[in-house]
């Protein structure tokens, strides 16, 4: 418990008043932990309620209703992705929760299109779409300040990441974790890592989130009420060749007093633009950390064989 207390809690405020001290201190819990929680991120409390609000809404419809948002084929990219699909890499039991995706809306004609599908919006939630597509622009604006400090943090340029996520294949997905019953052979998320770039969490005060500790221990991630947390995903490792480690994280079932309750939460998967080549930094490589990812590769490939690995296509 004591070393999860460590794990940094910085202001994104401090980002404007002393980049390079806040870079240092975010960098220094990413490369420590993988993880960092984010006060002052700048997404407004009343827009999170809201978002709440409307998430709750959706997954108290009929299974009917719901199911009529799922796409078969599609890989979850959008819309409604049932209870008891999605499953960890290498886990043998589904994961206990049901989520539906947003990613970004783009013009007709542009040329990511074929890798990046419409979204889909229920129409029993009033206001679905306009809350979302806000919430989406912000956590997008947070992330990209975000990334701004990781470049400081890695010597490179504060606007090295700007490009590299221009129209890129984010998702924010609005997740349901259902009460559990005591006979539940599962947990709510196997141990796992993010596919993406960086990956914004919000709605983790509920207790459950964990991640694994260098050292092997499972450590609690333990945020203040609106507080993000933020986490290093597998194609950020990848480019830092493991300068900065994607961790691995899971959500536990609850104790036997909160198992009736629900657990929603709102993660947003900032990814790379698709044709983004995750190709290992210079910097990140010497004789004492050898290149360990020599073979190039698309962000967008990386997304599928990944994908494919947790059993959404």
């Amino acid at each position: 418990m004591t070393k999860a207390s460590s794990i940094a809690s910085v202001s994104l405020a401090a980002s404007e008043t002393d980049p390079e001290g806040f870079a240092r201190e975010l960098g220094q819990s990413f490369e420590r932990y993988g993880f960092a929680i984010i006060a002052d991120h700048g997404i407004p409390a009343d827009l999170i309620a809201r978002a709440e609000e409307k998430a709750k809404a959706f997954f108290a419809l009929p299974d009917a209703a719901k199911r009529a948002y799922h796409i078969p084929g599609g890989g979850g990219a959008r819309g409604y992705t049932p209870f008891g699909i999605e499953t960890a890499k290498g886990a043998t039991e589904h994961d206990l929760k049901e989520f539906w995706h947003i990613g970004r809306a783009l013009a007709e004609g542009h040329p990511f299109k074929a890798a990046m599908a419409d979204n889909i919006w229920p129409s029993e939630v009033e206001s679905f779409k306009t809350t979302f597509l806000e919430l989406f622009a912000a956590f997008d604006k947070a992330g990209g300040r975000l990334l701004s400090a990781i470049a400081r943090h890695l010597g490179l340029a504060p606007d090295f990441f700007e490009d590299t996520v221009r129209d890129g294949n984010s998702v924010m997905r609005l997740l349901h974790y259902p009460p559990v019953s005591p006979e539940a052979s599962g947990v709510r998320a196997g141990a796992h890592e993010d596919i993406n770039t960086i990956t914004l969490l919000l709605g983790a005060e509920e207790a459950g989130l964990q991640l694994l500790d260098r050292d092997g221990e499972w450590l609690p991630v333990s945020p203040k009420e609106g507080e993000l947390v933020v986490n290093i995903g597998d194609m950020l490792q990848r480019l830092t060749n493991n300068v900065l480690k994607s961790t691995s994280h899971r959500v536990v079932n609850p104790p036997p007093e909160r198992r009736g309750h629900s657990r929603y939460s709102m993660p947003f998967f900032l990814h790379f633009r698709p044709d983004y080549l995750i190709e290992t930094l210079p910097g990140c490589v010497s004789d004492e950390r050898p290149n360990l990812y020599p073979e190039p590769i698309t962000a967008h490939d990386f997304l599928m064989q990944r994908l494919r690995e947790i059993k959404l296509v």
